[in-house]
């Protein structure tokens, strides 16, 4: 175990993150949460080479501790924030959208299944204001870790959603992120066919510019596990391509929405325009 008030005291000597505004070949580093194994290693490559990154949390079941946003990992969070990463909902308890369900009066809810939180495994119907309830619960809880507010940013687990389960998102203040397609960087494919090796080298072929990137603190069904092999070598590849790191509230397609939104009173409200 890690001595975290050392830690946290080394990343404010350190300070944070290497910011943007240089940034002419931009492209978006993303992890969501999961067994939270590799959670520090990732965490000591992103303080080195000075990466931004959002992460997007949910109570998932890790190898130590109560769950990535359980009291066990706070100070992981809190060092994170000293550092000036950004944080965003991935759901509290982990849960795939499986399909819509119209009523007889026209409202829309959702078939959902959690894989984390208190009910995980159950398929339960969502109402449009309960799934408002699991994303503002995910972001509330990175607030009162980080002390840090989220960002008005989401993404579906599994990148799995409807129309219908963006336009109550977005009505509750959470805009959709999902990733590029190259930015898909296959941790948690199966290792014995796509080994480690082989998705640097097509991460490293293939990323372009404007690239949302997307990887996970641990994945469960991963042999071979991917970010002590792959993260530290695809950070040095693409910087030696001239590509830099930004934060995602800086991504073209989000800049507009962060800044008019802001979290007051645990939810999402319009920022009022002075």
């Amino acid at each position: 175990m890690y001595n975290w008030r050392v830690l946290m005291y080394v990343c404010l000597l350190l300070g944070g993150v290497a910011r943007a505004d240089t940034c002419s070949k931009p492209v978006y580093l993303t992890f969501d949460t999961g067994h939270m194994g590799v959670a520090p290693l990732v965490a000591e490559v992103l303080r080195r080479h000075r990466v931004p990154v959002t992460f997007f949390a949910a109570q998932e079941k890790t190898q130590q501790g109560d769950g990535s946003l359980g009291e066990y990992w706070r100070p992981w969070w809190q060092a994170r924030a000293l550092e000036e990463h950004e944080f965003a909902s991935h759901t509290w308890g982990h849960a795939y959208w499986l399909s819509d369900v119209k009523a007889a009066d026209g409202s829309v809810q959702f078939r959902m299944r959690a894989s984390g939180g208190e009910e995980p495994g159950q398929v339960q119907l969502w109402s449009e204001q309960r799934y408002c309830q699991e994303l503002d619960r995910a972001s509330a809880r990175l607030k009162l870790w980080s002390g840090r507010d989220p960002l008005p940013l989401f993404r579906a687990p599994g990148g799995r959603h409807s129309a219908a389960l963006l336009k109550a998102a977005q009505a509750c203040g959470y805009a959709h992120v999902g990733w590029s397609e190259a930015g898909f960087l296959g941790d948690e494919l199966p290792s014995d066919r796509y080994p480690n090796a082989q998705l640097l080298k097509r991460a490293l072929n293939s990323i372009r510019p404007g690239d949302i990137l997307m990887a996970h603190l641990g994945i469960w069904s991963r042999q071979d596990p991917w970010a002590p092999e792959v993260l530290e070598p695809l950070i040095e590849g693409l910087q030696a391509k001239g590509i830099c790191f930004a934060p995602l509230q800086e991504h073209p397609a989000y800049r507009q929405w962060v800044r008019a939104h802001e979290w007051r009173g645990g939810r999402f409200e319009r920022r009022k325009i002075q």
